[in-house]
């Protein structure tokens, strides 16, 4: 059924109970496709649902009004998780326009190929009048696609948020009271991390557009809607934290192993972590053990990446290469990394890891690396080595 946001403002989107992979990232928990039905003097629906849903979406809508009614369709960004309903509500509206970005104006024809799309453009400063209500516009270019663009009504306090501040989390839940607030906020870093992350800059001035807007609920595109005023302080904050590229003095060990040398490695990483009081979390990709991009959210804030893989045909494991290629355009910033692994009789595998760290202009430490099996001795040296490393980059401090 539609769910009321306010008096005439209603939830009318789809809940994806099964998906569990979007932009290449594992959604264990689904996701929802947040669409709203605004009645009005000019009935609107802000943004619509995958095409898959669209169905799911028109029950919603026909339970409120009917489709043949509505006069705007306001498209806030043109990604296939947004828009791909579009055309069936434009045709069951008959005398819709729809409204959209510059460029999400020219993404919706590259999508559909439709021609007959009434469209009307609008930028940052523009405003539309529903009748008792407005909405009024600011682009956010590469939050995180060219198109994007957030809604603020002011009458009734509500920022139609777009992808920003959203979470992969299906539930029947839609707003944040209903739901354990560290869940939510896990699934916003996860969120922000795999989509956001490597557009800080952008972030960084779509808060300074709204920042001083009185809002209060935050509409967003997916998962739960954010009400509870602590919640919409917390999320801004958030990032503002994430777009600072600000760290939480923790490390990661990301590895993977074939004989378990590099595994023995990676733990004496550990136990060197432990010994110099640095909280860290550990990632084994070892018949993916950990998805890539559950380690995504630990990198964002991390001080220290520590990565491992012996050397296989000259090379890296594959499972490492994947996890750099992925990290590779994240754009993750003020790292200070050091490479490990294990060879036989040839030893590329730490050089590969270590021209990775260089691509993302961290700050590389010296690399560890075992023939063969490490023995104890061997072991204790490296534990040596990483707490040595370590104090010596808090010290710097």
């Amino acid at each position: 059924m539609a769910i009321q946001l306010r008096e005439g403002i209603y939830w009318v989107g789809a809940i994806d109970w099964e998906i569990r992979n979007v932009h290449g990232y594992v959604t264990p928990r689904g996701t929802t496709y947040n669409a709203y039905l605004i009645i009005d003097e000019k009935i609107t629906v802000i943004d619509t649902v995958k095409a898959s849903h669209t169905e799911e979406m028109m029950k919603r809508i026909s339970k409120i009004v009917d489709p043949k009614d509505i006069d705007y369709i306001i498209s806030l960004h043109g990604e296939l998780d947004h828009s791909g309903a579009i055309p069936r509500l434009y045709d069951a509206a008959e005398n819709a326009t729809i409204i959209a970005s510059k460029d999400d104006i020219k993404h919706l024809h590259l999508h559909f190929h439709r021609d007959d799309f009434r469209v009307i453009e609008k930028k940052t400063g523009d405003s539309v009048s529903l009748g008792k209500r407005s909405l009024h516009f600011v682009t956010i270019p590469m939050v995180h696609w060219p198109d994007s663009m957030v809604g603020y009504m002011p009458e009734e306090k509500i920022l139609f948020s777009n992808d920003a501040f959203g979470q992969h989390l299906a539930s029947s839940e839609r707003f944040d009271y209903e739901y354990p607030t560290d869940i939510i906020f896990e699934e916003l870093k996860k969120y922000y991390a795999n989509i956001v992350m490597p557009y800080a800059m952008p972030v960084k001035r779509a808060l300074d557009a709204v920042d001083g807007l009185d809002i209060e609920m935050i509409a967003n595109a997916h998962g739960l809607i954010w009400t509870k005023k602590e919640n919409i302080e917390r999320v801004q904050e958030e990032y503002r934290s994430w777009s600072n590229h600000e760290q939480d003095g923790k490390a990661i060990i990301v590895y993977d192993s074939m004989w378990e040398s590099t595994k023995k490695m990676a733990y004496a990483v550990q136990e060197a972590l432990e010994d110099a009081g640095i909280e860290y979390h550990m990632f084994s990709l070892h018949a993916h053990t950990d998805d890539i991009s559950d380690i995504i959210p630990y990198l964002m804030t991390c001080k220290y990446v520590f990565v491992g893989s012996p050397n296989l045909n000259n090379t890296i494991l594959p499972t490492i290469g994947a996890f750099m290629t992925y990290a590779k355009g994240f754009k993750a910033r003020n790292k200070v990394a050091m490479a490990f692994g294990s060879y036989g009789w040839s030893n590329s595998a730490t050089k590969e890891i270590n021209a990775f760290f260089e691509s993302q202009k961290w700050e590389i430490l010296p690399s560890i690396e075992s023939e063969f099996v490490p023995d104890a001795n061997a072991l204790d040296a490296l534990r040596d080595h990483v707490i040595e490393q370590v104090k010596a980059s808090e010290t710097a401090e």
